[in-house]
């Protein structure tokens, strides 16, 4: 039994060091499917069209409008979830609350004078009635509510959500809406890839003549195979990313199955949705916040 958690240990230590090993190797194969449908896409089919005339090219510039505007903002949410810390906890950080009870405790200044706490100290503190002050051993400090500290990142991190490999960082409760928002338009792109290249991927398999070079026919077959199962995949992580926003609960705490009956951070479907996407409505579908609903959403910071 020993021997195997050893093993375990190691494997899970061996893994945290490959996602950080990652790093831009995944937003380089990104990228690089992002041009290969760009390619597919706009220089293989729908520009030629445009340059051809006739009544195909006005529908075809209709689709290259709207291809190119969901492109910026699947790129825009991408880099934002990419580039935005998810929340650290500041220094000194001190709960106000009881997490588990929501009372007042009696944490004074002097008990969280020293930079460390021990566990003795920290075990005394829970004995003596105040419920819920959680510690990180390795970082060496309280954690908040709802924070849990990454091993691929090696810092703890507000309201986690998951380590992402795709986005090459943590989400959590700074940069979750950016994660969002980048499935959602993922989504709407792959999907429209996939309406628009149909009718050249049902000519793939047609006998008669396909006007078309093989290596045209070989990239758009490729491309909508791509998008199709991109656009699947993603569909059921949006869903499921959704229910938990809905829920307020973060996929950790699913996965932990902490929820009761009545889930303390269920505030109701819309303030849990204002908690991730803001309460302007305007910015809803935009990887952004605006600076009213930072300072007024403390919530936003993870700290709350």
């Amino acid at each position: 039994m020993f021997s195997f958690n050893v093993v375990m240990a190691w494997n899970v230590f061996k893994f945290c060091t490959l996602l950080r090993g990652l790093g831009s190797v995944m937003i380089l194969l990104v990228l690089s499917v992002v041009g290969f449908t760009y390619y597919a896409v706009v220089v293989t089919n729908y520009w030629p069209a445009v340059l051809a005339g006739g009544a195909n090219s006005y529908s075809s510039v209709g689709i290259l409008i709207l291809f190119h505007i969901l492109l910026v903002m699947l790129l825009w949410s991408y880099f934002s979830a990419v580039l935005t810390d998810p929340g650290s906890v500041p220094l000194n950080w001190r709960a106000d609350v009881d997490e588990e009870s929501g009372d007042p405790h009696v944490l004074t200044g002097l008990e969280l004078s020293t930079p460390m706490l021990n566990l003795q100290h920290t075990a005394s503190l829970v004995g003596s009635g105040i419920q819920k002050i959680r510690y990180c051993k390795k970082c060496n400090h309280l954690k908040p509510p709802r924070c849990h500290h990454c091993s691929a990142c090696g810092r703890c991190i507000l309201k986690m959500d998951h380590h992402c490999v795709w986005v090459v960082n943590c989400v959590g409760a700074l940069n979750y809406k950016f994660f969002l928002l980048f499935l959602f338009y993922t989504f709407l792109e792959t999907s429209l890839v996939t309406i628009i290249l149909l009718s050249n991927f049902i000519a793939f398999f047609n006998e008669g003549e396909i006007p078309a070079s093989p290596e045209s026919l070989a990239t758009t077959f490729l491309t909508f195979v791509l998008n199709l199962a991109f656009a699947l995949s993603v569909l059921g992580l949006l869903v499921m990313h959704l229910s938990l926003v809905a829920a307020n609960i973060t996929t950790i705490e699913a996965y932990e199955m902490k929820t009761t009956p009545k889930w303390r951070y269920d505030l109701g479907r819309r303030k849990n949705f204002e908690q991730v996407f803001g309460m302007d409505k305007r910015y809803w579908l935009i990887p952004a916040y605006t600076e009213e609903d930072l300072k007024r959403l403390q919530t936003l910071h993870g700290l709350d």
